[in-house]
């Protein structure tokens, strides 16, 4: 790969589905998105699938009753590719084309990826039905737009790990979207926009659901988020809410420390 802005954004291309995709991202139920197929080139993802899991990465595992994934955001364990295409993600030209898809202006960055950057969910793996944590305490902002975009060459949607967005009024499934290969996923966070895969991953022992997430904010408009920061909170079976650590945070601490502890893939 060369190193030109093209390489990594097609901007003539963002700016085109910027244009006549943005009513349609706003209006879409049951909540604003869009989803937007081969936007980058086959080489450059190819690249950073290819770098996912070289190299020592320090990948978070998540492992509870919603969710079992690993998450890994730590800059100097990616490899130039990924590198590369994060920080174009988080380049002036990428939040321009967002902020005119989306409506939303004043878009922030987070070069720290908080949450973010390398996904990959195993066989039997699964993110439970959710709305994201909806700030972000370091740089005291608002999460306001998820980009997700899937790495799944050959991907059998017999398999599962679709992207699934739920109406928050019904608690039902409104959309499905299989992670297939050079796919962006794009919608906006709100205190109601569940989504997640909620069922078992079903893929071959030597597959693994992978994605590059990117999260951006916004500073002194917050859109339809709750005024007080919260984690991820999750519908459980009965259809209520619960907010993983805050009903016994020494416990959930003591957990985390030892998955810190313990050798990660």
């Amino acid at each position: 790969m060369h190193s030109s802005i093209a390489d990594y954004l097609p901007l003539d291309t963002l700016d085109t589905i910027a244009e006549q995709e943005s009513e349609n991202y706003k209006n879409a139920q049951p909540f604003s998105h869009g989803v937007y197929d081969n936007i980058f080139s086959q080489e450059l993802l190819d690249l950073v699938l290819e770098e996912f899991n070289k190299g020592k990465k320090y990948w978070r595992e998540f492992d509870s009753p919603y969710e079992k994934k690993f998450q890994m955001n730590s800059d100097i364990s990616m490899g130039p590719a990924t590198r590369t295409l994060v920080y174009h993600l988080n380049s002036a030209p990428f939040l321009n084309f967002l902020e005119k898809l989306t409506g939303i202006s004043g878009l922030i960055p987070d070069p720290y990826l908080h949450g973010a950057g390398l996904h990959k969910i195993p066989p039997g793996g699964k993110l439970g039905v959710h709305v994201d944590f909806n700030g972000h305490k370091r740089m005291n902002v608002y999460r306001r737009i998820n980009v997700l975009i899937y790495l799944n060459k050959d991907w059998d949607i017999a398999w599962g790990g679709d992207f699934q967005l739920w109406c928050a009024k019904d608690k039902k499934c409104k959309k499905s979207v299989p992670p297939l290969f050079n796919r962006m996923a794009i919608f906006s966070t709100t205190n109601t926009s569940f989504h997640g895969h909620p069922e078992p991953l079903q893929c071959p022992k030597d597959r693994e659901r992978v994605s590059l997430a990117m999260y951006y904010y916004t500073a002194n408009d917050r859109g339809n988020q709750n005024k007080k920061l919260h984690s991820t909170l999750f519908l459980n079976k009965e259809g209520k809410i619960d907010e993983l650590g805050k009903k016994n945070p020494i416990a959930n601490f003591a957990a985390r420390v030892m998955r810190k502890l313990s050798p990660t893939s």
